[in-house]
């Protein structure tokens, strides 16, 4: 009987790691903002918008900023507690010859996340100068 149950037991962890998802709230969340190099619109930035979670992070959005700098993305995650997003820069403003990208992470208030699939707010980083080694920053070569 033991052997039968040890047997057993990943199957049951394994359906319930499947299932839990579904059981979750479905939440979301909204960024928006302008990115300069130089004083200039800076496109084509990688822009990455995560849910934070302990073993892996679960992307929601990406996308490019356009050719004004700007971006304005949103996501969503169905989880049992409050979704914890952030916005993941990677750019290479002023370091085009050195292959790895530079990341800045943008935790994204509590007061923006919203119930359901649609955002309600939209967080707004404002207009932010890549030009500057912001706190936190670091490099990314896998992106």
């Amino acid at each position: 009987m033991k052997l039968i149950t040890i047997l057993l037991l990943p199957l049951g962890v394994f359906s319930i790691t499947e299932i839990l998802p579904q059981i979750g709230t479905v939440q979301s969340t909204s960024v928006q903002g302008k990115l300069l190099c130089n004083g200039k619109p800076y496109e084509k930035a990688r822009l990455k918008l995560y849910e934070i979670d302990p073993l892996k992070d679960t992307l929601m959005a990406e996308m490019l900023s356009d050719q004004n700098g700007y971006f304005k993305m949103s996501g969503n995650d169905t989880e049992w507690t409050r979704i914890d997003p952030k916005l993941n820069i990677y750019h290479n403003c002023e370091d085009e010859k050195i292959e790895c990208w530079r990341k800045i992470q943008i935790f994204i208030p509590e007061s923006y996340i919203s119930d359901g699939p649609i955002p309600q707010k939209t967080f707004d980083i404002g207009t932010l100068n890549l030009n500057a080694k912001l706190p936190g920053e670091t490099r990314d070569c896998l992106n």
